[in-house]
């Protein structure tokens, strides 16, 4: 018998993706898939220079399948600069992999690792 947690983590994984998710585009340079990603933001706790703490959300957060974040052949983790391209009303909105402040770029959604959460910010529309 496998792990209870686990399994449950992956169904709900595998439901959100099928439900709640719609197709964007992962591009790093010249290599690009399309994956299914579920759409968030992130409200952040960051330092404000001054002792204290100011919030900010990411414009978009992105949560793709770690298992379906291909390029070139091989299974890869975000990277700060790649880009995601999100269509949607008749525009295709571009967004940067990053996070302000020294936050990390992304982090696991989960404590099993099965989802990704890349944080973004829109840089353009095309």
């Amino acid at each position: 018998m496998g792990d209870l947690l686990d399994d449950g983590l992956a169904w709900l994984a595998e439901r959100l993706k099928v439900h709640a998710s719609r197709p964007v585009i992962y591009r790093r340079g010249t290599d690009e898939t399309t994956v299914q990603a579920i759409v968030g933001r992130t409200l952040l706790k960051l330092d404000d220079g001054y002792g204290g703490v100011r919030m900010e959300w990411t414009d978009r957060d992105f949560l793709i399948a770690a298992d379906d974040l291909i390029l070139a052949g091989q299974k890869t983790l975000p990277r700060r600069g790649d880009q995601i391209r999100e269509t949607t009303g008749g525009k295709t909105l571009v967004y940067e992999v990053l996070a302000p402040a020294g936050e990390p770029e992304w982090r696991w959604s989960d404590p099993h690792r099965k989802l990704l959460r890349i944080h973004t910010k829109q840089i353009g529309e095309e």
